[in-house]
């Protein structure tokens, strides 16, 4: 498991979804005032380098966000996204990718309080540096499905819980709804945002039966996917299971979805899911 490194995949098509969602739910959840408590369970090395052995090794970020770099006709969310990526990038050029530890902690208040789990001891160092003596960020080197179980409910009683992991273990996807299910009996109030990788579409039709006869209302998907599946060619999709999403979601993913499925999409075999699993 600890072979993976998210720098081998940096600012690809999966991150544009990824972290496009992310900072709009962010965003919402800033706007109540009420303290929020931020948990990411995979953290990664929260900064990476485009030019660095791992992230140019196969140069996915130039159908992401390299792709998405010049243009001026991008949906809301999508800009919002390129724009935060830019105030990385003194020059404006695409020389740095921030991590999600990055726009967790960019958004955080005051108030706010981050939590990141990273095991990879070279990741659990860059991490460090990324983030800095900042006494709002906790970093802990520690399973963070498990430590995600030790940190709700929060006191604040609103927490943001984002979940990416490898999925690199067959049963990963298992732990993951597992662990997810465990965690909303004690706080059933959350938002919690969960990551897959489509390289075994069954796999993802596991996860999501699972989810919806878990018992927990409010589940939305959303999905893109650059190629149809195939497990020759490894991943062509991912997408983001939402629990308790912010209400402005749907519509922000339902004007970027298709503009994504078709800029990134290969030879025009981009498609998108935006379903409601479960009802509220």
């Amino acid at each position: 498991m600890l072979s993976y490194r998210h720098a081998f995949h940096a600012g690809n098509f999966a991150d544009v979804l990824k972290h496009s969602l992310l900072l709009h739910v962010l965003g919402y959840m800033a706007q109540k005032e009420k303290p929020l408590r931020i948990i990411d369970t995979h953290a990664g090395a929260g900064a990476y380098k485009f030019g660095s052995n791992q992230p140019i090794k196969n140069r996915e970020f130039d159908n992401g966000i390299g792709k998405l770099w010049e243009r001026d006709d991008l949906p809301p969310i999508v800009q919002e996204y390129v724009t935060f990526i830019k105030a990385f990038n003194a020059d404006k050029q695409l020389h740095y990718y921030p991590g999600s530890p990055l726009f967790m902690q960019a958004m955080l208040r005051p108030k706010d309080n981050l939590f990141l789990h990273e095991l990879h001891s070279t990741d659990w160092r860059i991490l460090t540096e990324a983030i800095g003596n900042d006494k709002q960020v906790k970093i802990i080197d520690d399973d963070g499905l498990a430590g995600m179980q030790a940190l709700v409910p929060p006191p604040e009683r609103r927490g943001l819980i984002f979940i990416d992991p490898s999925y690199e273990l067959k049963n990963e996807y298992y732990e993951v709804v597992k662990q997810v299910v465990n965690a909303h009996k004690r706080f059933s109030t959350g938002t919690y945002v969960i990551w897959y990788p489509v390289v075994l579409r069954q796999r993802i039709d596991d996860m999501q039966k699972a989810l919806v006869k878990s018992g927990i209302k409010n589940i939305q998907l959303f999905e893109l996917g650059i190629a149809p599946d195939s497990p020759e060619y490894g991943m062509n999709s991912s997408g983001m299971f939402v629990i308790n999403p912010p209400w402005t979601l749907w519509k922000a993913m339902e004007d970027a979805l298709p503009y994504l499925a078709d800029t990134l999409g290969e030879a025009g075999q981009g498609f998108y899911r935006l379903e409601q699993l479960v009802a509220e």
